[in-house]
């Protein structure tokens, strides 16, 4: 009967968990990249209930007989579906039509990667500029550098071409060319490490960074200015995901209740 209670219990646990991950997702339908994550479940070990014979002879049963010991989370993916493309005021904001990823300098001198393209521009000592996200870090190019430009362009001066060319238009109107946008692409994005401030980290599960600019037999991504990309959460599949994962707690619930009304039962019958 105790094997019921302790089933029971993971499958609670499990379920919590995939609560949170549905909240989670929810809580960021609005922010900007964010990719939908899903929790996804795998049996615990099993117990032998019986011999693997019934008869004297040893002759082998055609059907095991085998209890398993509840569930348990065995990951939580994210799905890098592209999300829709939403159109911004920014001249400095930049969408990705692809598989591709921006990267960015963190405080802590490593590289990042991340979706969000609604980049700003920061103001350095020498009077130059610098596109940075949101948080101030850096955006490289595909060089590994900083992408800046001199402190006298204005913002609205700026162009982006699909290829990630990044530059300005001087007084003359021709365009000066400072820089390629950085894109990388992965070959399991889905093991890359998830961080705060939509940002990415490279493991090993990922793999290394492939560099669009020269990696070959790569399918590139475009780059689209005055554009966002908007969170590929799905509201209703959320709330469908949250009424089965709720209905799922409530009858491992309901499974606990019944093993300690039987346990409950067996207790009293030396009564």
């Amino acid at each position: 009967m105790m094997r019921s209670l302790w089933s029971a219990a993971s499958g609670m646990i499990s379920q919590q968990t995939a609560v949170d991950t549905i909240s989670h997702n929810l809580a960021n339908v609005n922010t900007t990249g964010y990719k939908t994550e899903k929790t996804e479940f795998k049996t615990l070990l099993y117990q032998n209930l019986q011999t693997r014979t019934t008869s004297a002879n040893g002759e082998q049963k055609p059907i095991p007989a085998q209890v398993g010991l509840g569930t348990r989370v065995a990951f939580i993916t994210s799905n890098f579906t592209q999300g829709p493309l939403l159109a911004s005021e920014s001249f400095t904001a930049m969408a990705i039509a692809g598989d591709g990823f921006y990267a960015v300098r963190g405080a802590d001198g490593n590289t990042y990667y991340t979706r969000n393209g609604d980049f700003k521009l920061s103001v350095g000592d020498n009077g130059d500029l610098t596109l940075v996200t949101a948080d101030g870090y850096p955006v490289l190019g595909s060089d590994g550098n900083p992408i800046t430009m001199p402190g006298n362009v204005s913002s609205s001066k700026i162009q982006v071409s699909t290829e990630g060319a990044v530059g300005y238009v001087d007084g003359n109107g021709e365009f000066v060319n400072v820089a390629n946008l950085g894109l990388f692409q992965f070959s399991n994005p889905a093991g890359l490490e998830k961080l705060s401030n939509s940002l990415l980290a490279v493991t090993d599960a990922s793999g290394e960074a492939l560099n669009e600019a020269n990696t070959p037999n790569i399918i590139r991504s475009e780059v689209r200015q005055k554009y966002v990309e908007g969170s590929n959460v799905q509201v209703a599949d959320e709330m469908v995901n949250l009424i089965v994962a709720q209905r799922a707690y409530e009858m491992n619930s309901k499974a606990i209740q019944a093993s300690d009304d039987m346990l409950g039962q067996a207790n009293q019958l030396k009564r």
